[in-house]
This record gives C-alpha cells, sequence and structure tokens, in this order.
C-alpha cells in the first residue's frame, strides 16, 4: 500500500499537470495575442507612412493666413509685373493701341510664370506633378483669359484708351480671387493631381 507521502505526492502533481487540451489552447491563445499585436503594429506602421506621404495635416489658422498673405504678395508682385506689360504695349508704346487683348495676355502670361514659380515654392509648397500642375495653370487661364481679355477690350471702347490702366487693375483683382481658389483648391492639391494621375495610369494599362 501505498504512505501517505506517495499519496500526496501524486494528488499534488494530478493538480499541477496541465491537460493536453489546455496546453493546446494556451499556446493557440499565445499565437492569437502575437497575431493581434503584429497587427496593431502593422497599422500603427501605416498610420504614420500615410501621416508622412500621402494624408497632409490640416493647416491651423494662422497657417491659413500666412498662406494668404504669400499668395497676396507674390500676387501683388505679378500683378506689377502684369500691369506694367500691359500698360507699355498698349499706351505708353502704342506698339498695340489697338488691341487691348493682346497687350493682356502677353502681360498675364509674364505675371503667370512668376506667380507660379514662387507660389508653388513657398505659398503652397508643393512637390507634386510639376508639367501637370502647369496644364491646370493653363486651362484656368484659358477659362479666365477670354472672358476678361473680352470684357477688357469691350471696356476699352467704352470708356476709352486713357482708362486701359484702370480696365487693367479690375481685371487683375477678378483674376486674384479665381488663381487663389483654383491653385489652393486644384493645381496644388495633392488629392486632386494624383486623382488625375491615376486616371492616366489606368489608361496606360
Amino acid at each position: 500500500m501505498k504512505d501517505e507521502r506517495e499519496i500526496l505526492e501524486e494528488d499534488t502533481k494530478a493538480k499541477t499537470a496541465i491537460p493536453e487540451n489546455d496546453a493546446a489552447s494556451v499556446e493557440k491563445t499565445a499565437a492569437v495575442s502575437a497575431t493581434a499585436e503584429d497587427e496593431i503594429i502593422l497599422t500603427t506602421s501605416e498610420v504614420a507612412e500615410e501621416n508622412a506621404v500621402g494624408s497632409p495635416i490640416k493647416p491651423t489658422k494662422l497657417q491659413q493666413f500666412l498662406q494668404l498673405l504669400k499668395f497676396t504678395v507674390f500676387m501683388a508682385s505679378a500683378g506689377v509685373i502684369q500691369l506694367l506689360s500691359t500698360t507699355a504695349l498698349h499706351q505708353w508704346t502704342g506698339w498695340l493701341a489697338d488691341y487691348y487683348w493682346i497687350a493682356y495676355v502677353i502681360g498675364l502670361t509674364l505675371s503667370v510664370i512668376w506667380s507660379f514659380t514662387f507660389n508653388r515654392k513657398f505659398t503652397f509648397k508643393a512637390a507634386n506633378n510639376v508639367p501637370l500642375a502647369m496644364v491646370l495653370v493653363i486651362i484656368y487661364n484659358c477659362l479666365i483669359v477670354i472672358p476678361l481679355a473680352w470684357g477688357g477690350d469691350e471696356l476699352v471702347k467704352i470708356w476709352g484708351t486713357d482708362l486701359g490702366i484702370v480696365v487693367t487693375v479690375i481685371t487683375m483683382l477678378i483674376n486674384f480671387v479665381t488663381e487663389f481658389f483654383w491653385d489652393k483648391f486644384i493645381v496644388f492639391n495633392a488629392k486632386v493631381t494624383d486623382k488625375i494621375l491615376s486616371w492616366f495610369k489606368k489608361k496606360d494599362k
């Protein structure tokens, strides 16, 4: 017969032993926990990467104000270029005295090149596709130049050549407001330009 000591040892072993099913459950739980941890790490990494690459942080009110201020400064300098070149061609030299719209288009082209270069680099700090951004700028100017050039030409005919500079100022103000929103939400908006580029990539495939 077993003495009390042997009986106690067997009882202790029986209580502390883990059944095979329980052991499998423990291993399964550990595996699930490890997988969950891996998923959390992966998700965190993906979020960080998305924030760093394609998900721009919403600018503060101060940043938006500074952005508008920079845009105003660069557009004002571009406006000076446009005003001087248009007025010089139309009034001062008389080379295009009877063709205000041609002088306007030349002046506008020079100002667009100036404003696009500086606003892209300093105002919106855009790193998107430059050729596409330039095409979007050209599209905007095609849409805005025709009515402004035609309307300005008609106003000059009504008000007289001496007020050509006033007409230019009016068209520049309209151009300033519309171009700011076009640049901000379309030309230098990475989401928009990436979407447009994706259309062409699908067509290539």
